[in-house]
């Protein structure tokens, strides 16, 4: 029977020891390594042929690395802010070409453009133009899925800049299943799994985008050109069109969150018009369901006119302008890349021109 320290008063337990049996350790060693990179490659091969490119991953930290842009002697620049549209739609190389300048992106899908618009307000580093994106939904209802993208930037620690630097250094570019959207987390949490009475899980937007550096951004061609995951797209937009947004439920709520959201535009605008900022509004296509659902809770009475004449400001609207329109949408809110190089191109010097007008503005011209 084996002694414990309790059949032995005042003496120490002693320490198990268990021999190893001599093994070829190196080579153990290099089969685990073999088999580690067998499986990696095996898994980035897996995505690449599923259409995945490598690509950056448009976080937090890829945002902040744009915006100190702004403070660190690039405040007199052309800054694009709004959702998705106009980060998707307009292609910066397409824009430097035409003006030589390349904006800078701080648009943000899914995001009103407000926080930012106000963020950009409250910096008097800002002193150049800025083109608002006006997507009706997202806009007009103050949604902000990437919200926390403008704190983050003001509080990003040294050790997140460092790992932003490295991941954006010496992954994003080159591999593709680094994607967040095939994380193994995500791909397990979208498995076909037993919903439980009562509840009426939702699908999560996928994967439609590929970004660069500086954040220039295009659609990925896996939406345009594979039926099946364009379907899958719309389906997930589409979830929304049944009902009214849960926010803007009656008439009276849905009126009182649209005036909310123009005030606090109205007031940002003021303070940076008073820096000299030229700034207008510009509205991007939709077409198909999306556009269906945009006319009937959101129509441009209530929402796109009243902005521009309480904010006193110029805008772009694609109704209005026969060069913003014709394009195909596969997803009805979105441009494919070369639909989005040919708008870019054709829309610039319209807003060229707007910005122009707003410059010659009497009140302009006092600041």
């Amino acid at each position: 029977m084996r002694l414990t320290a309790s059949d032995r008063p005042g003496v120490a337990q002693p320490v198990p020891v268990r021999d190893i049996p001599p093994q070829p350790w190196r080579i153990i060693f290099l089969s685990a390594l073999a088999m580690c990179a067998v499986l990696v490659v095996g898994w980035e091969l897996y995505w690449r042929n599923y259409g995945v490119v490598p690509g950056y991953r448009n976080s937090n930290g890829q945002w902040a690395e744009q915006r100190r842009r702004i403070d660190h002697g690039e405040g007199n620049r052309t800054v694009l802010i709004g959702a998705s549209r106009v980060l998707f739609d307009t292609q910066l190389q397409v824009w430097e070409k035409q003006t030589g300048d390349r904006p800078i992106q701080l648009a943000l899908e899914g995001t009103s453009p407000i926080p930012i618009l106000k963020d950009l307000a409250d910096d008097p580093n800002f002193t150049g133009r800025l083109l608002i994106d006006v997507s009706p939904d997202v806009f007009f209802s103050g949604f902000a899925y990437r919200g926390d993208a403008v704190p983050y930037a003001h509080k990003q620690s040294p050790s997140q800049r460092i790992g932003d630097w490295l991941s954006m250094t010496f992954l994003e570019p080159y591999v593709a299943f680094y994607d967040p959207d095939f994380a193994l987390a995500t791909l397990v949490r979208r498995l076909d799994w037993p919903v439980r009475p009562g509840t009426h899980p939702g699908i999560s937007v996928r994967k439609l985008a590929v970004h660069a550096r500086d954040r220039n951004t295009h659609m990925w061609g896996k939406v345009a050109n594979d039926p099946e995951y364009r379907a899958l797209a719309r389906r997930i937009w589409a979830q929304d069109f049944a009902d009214p947004l849960p926010e803007m439920e009656t008439p009276e709520k849905k009126q009182k969150v649209i005036d909310e959201q123009i005030l606090a535009a109205a007031d940002a605008l003021t303070k940076l018009r008073a820096r000299g900022v030229n700034a207008i509004f510009i509205r991007p296509p939709s077409d198909g369901e999306y556009y269906a659902f945009e006319q009937r809770e959101l129509p441009r009475a209530i929402t796109w006119d009243l902005l521009l004449q309480r904010t006193a400001s110029n805008g772009i609207h694609f109704e209005d302008y026969p060069e913003m329109q014709g394009y195909e949408l596969p997803e009805w809110s979105h441009m494919s890349q070369p639909e989005a190089e040919r708008f870019t191109a054709a829309v610039v010097p319209i807003i060229e021109r707007e910005f122009a007008r707003n410059a010659a503005k009497p009140e302009a011209a006092a600041h």
